[in-house]
């Protein structure tokens, strides 16, 4: 194919992308009395500039992929837009269990960012985390790289040995990692008993299935003596938004859990069915910007329906029904065709995240520690990669101690709460949000 007629075709998928987003211009600027016209004729006279008075005359297929990934990235950071080979492998791979990497991906920092990593998969043993930024894939810059595109990558489309330059959460350079692709890893549920009357459930992931064993945990855990329940979703990013709406149909027993509504897609609520309910008994939610998806949607309803109290940091902000909307060319965009609402709200899961009653970050030190090393010292000596590979266990854990403390006295007054972490980890992330 000739570099015209490549133009020529790239051209006009960016007029088609452009022509889906007409609609729900002018549907939003029949509110201020502005056309959607406009900014189309801004952004063509922009790329006519650029053609034209650029130092050096530029190669236009990077430049409209660039403001393709740049517009979706401005209404979505979960879409992406895929040429039609990139979109034939995608359907090639898009289902790949045998050699995945175990990641949850977004667009940060206009490159790829990682949202959550499955507990056991190829990613985690690389200490690979929420936060993290993918700088390249063998040697690809994912700056302008779809979603879509690096979740393949990471799922075999390029081989099962994968090089990555990551920047790890707090750094501001990058290093290599490499990986060898393995297959998906199927965590199970953490449940343990902690001082005799404490059910602690830590799901990992929320994919098909993981509800029901859930609900088995806490009955074991019911029969061994717990009196009330803390349910751990820091971290736990992969997995689907029904699977979610089922694990919390295991605490409310009645009402409107939450929604799901789009331009093209009918409102659809999902309602509490009293036979699935296996406990009543009080529950404290754990939550950091690791949580996501499924696990977003179950703090979100639980702690709207009341049932629960959440102690952590706020989610990370992915709640959506996705779907490809194919294109005659062969391309496509990969789009949040939906967004789940809890039942009253008028903001989405998805833009607004689950902000805890009792915020408190994974990244809180001892007092003595504090004492012993000033601020930019423990900035200086904080190890994100060992942190995430020496997890304390759940009796340990800072933030279990804490929700403890929330189900024995309630919720503390504001200036008793926690105050939360400091370092560089914790900084950055609270940039990002």
């Amino acid at each position: 194919m000739s570099s015209r007629i490549k133009i020529v075709v790239v051209s006009l998928s960016l007029v088609m992308v452009l022509f889906l987003l007409v609609g729900a211009l002018m549907a939003k600027n029949k509110q201020d009395g502005k056309g959607a016209y406009p900014h189309i004729s801004v952004f063509t006279e922009v790329l006519s500039r650029i053609k034209s008075e650029y130092v050096e005359e530029p190669e236009l297929s990077s430049v409209t992929n660039g403001a393709l990934t740049g517009m979706l990235e401005a209404v979505d950071p979960y879409a992406s837009y895929l040429n039609a080979d990139q979109y034939f492998e995608y359907e090639k791979f898009k289902e790949n269990k045998a050699n995945v990497a175990g990641v949850h991906l977004s667009r940060r920092f206009g490159m790829i960012g990682i949202v959550g990593v499955v507990p056991g998969s190829a990613a985690d043993l690389a200490a690979l985390g929420t936060g993290d930024v993918i700088e390249s894939i063998n040697d690809i810059s994912t700056r302008d790289m779809p979603v879509a595109y690096a979740e393949i990558l990471l799922k075999g489309a390029r081989g099962n040995d994968v090089k990555m330059a990551i920047i790890r959460l707090g750094k501001s350079s990058s290093e290599e990692v490499k990986l060898t692709l393995a297959a998906e890893s199927k965590p199970s549920v953490l449940a343990k008993l902690i001082d005799g009357k404490y059910g602690y459930i830590r799901p990992e992931v929320m994919t098909p299935g993981r509800s029901a064993q859930i609900a088995r945990a806490v009955q074991s855990l019911t029969r061994e003596g717990a009196k009330q329940f803390i349910l751990d979703l820091r971290n736990t990013s992969v997995g689907e938004s029904e699977e979610g709406l089922k694990v919390a149909d295991l605490f409310v027993d009645s009402g409107e859990m939450a929604w799901v509504v789009g331009q093209k897609v009918a409102k659809k609520s999902f309602t509490a069915a009293p036979d699935n309910t296996v406990t009543k008994a009080p529950l404290v939610v754990l939550t950091n910007r690791g949580t996501a998806n499924g696990a977003e949607v179950a703090a979100a309803v639980l702690l709207n329906s009341k049932r629960a109290e959440v102690v952590g940091d706020r989610t990370y902000g992915d709640a959506g029904a996705r779907n490809a909307v194919t294109m005659d060319d062969g391309s496509a965009l990969i789009l949040t065709l939906g967004k789940f609402y809890t039942s009253g709200a008028t903001e989405a899961i998805q833009d607004r995240g689950v902000t805890p009653t009792v915020p408190m970050s994974d990244y809180v030190r001892d007092e003595e520690d504090e004492e012993a090393e000033d601020g930019e010292a423990a900035q200086q000596t904080f190890d994100i990669q060992q942190f995430r590979r020496n997890r304390p266990a759940p009796e340990a854990d800072k933030l279990v101690r804490k929700a403890i403390d929330v189900l024995t006295n309630g919720v503390p007054k504001e200036k008793e709460v926690a105050k939360r972490g400091h370092g560089p980890a914790e900084m950055e992330w609270r940039e990002a949000a």
